[in-house]
């Protein structure tokens, strides 16, 4: 197969996965070494799927955020940890971590907190913060904030 024939495909196959759903440059570009487009190849394909608008990254991170936030029901510091894996920029993510409601948030952690709170066997009410503390943690929750719900289930 000619290397012409290869961008082609390449490009065309890159195009319709990305008009059925949002991927980052990143994931893009391993999508092609996969393929087994070669480094100047990719180059071109995944600047010609951005001026086309097939690849946003705004428009990428802000659907991952709202989906990780809704459906897997992550917090800021999990979904910005996940994005930073993807390799993109520190602006698009805190712009993207900006369009999740605080009230929302917090109203998420406080019932996740609740929630398990029901579930978790535990000693003495130390033990039972701690353990609290880290579901929050791995949740991806930031700490001040799951102080702060924690010392209001205390009362």
């Amino acid at each position: 197969m000619s290397e012409q024939t290869l961008f082609k495909i390449a490009l065309d196959k890159a195009m319709a996965q990305c008009s059925r759903r949002e991927f980052c440059i990143d994931d893009i570009r391993n999508k092609l070494s996969l393929w087994g487009v070669e480094n100047n190849d990719d180059e071109k394909i995944i600047g010609i799927l951005i001026n086309e608008n097939f690849i946003n990254e705004l428009r990428y991170a802000t659907a991952f955020v709202r989906d990780k936030f809704k459906y897997n029901k992550w917090g800021k510091v999990k979904i910005a940890a996940q994005l930073r894996v993807k390799k993109l920029p520190s602006d698009i993510i805190s712009s993207a971590l900006d369009s999740i409601d605080k009230e929302q948030y917090i109203k998420l952690m406080r019932g996740l907190i609740e929630g398990h709170r029901r579930t978790v066997k535990a000693k003495n009410q130390y033990d039972l913060k701690a353990k609290l503390l880290r579901y929050g943690l791995s949740k991806g929750f930031e700490s001040s904030l799951l102080y702060d719900i924690l010392n209001d289930l205390e009362e």
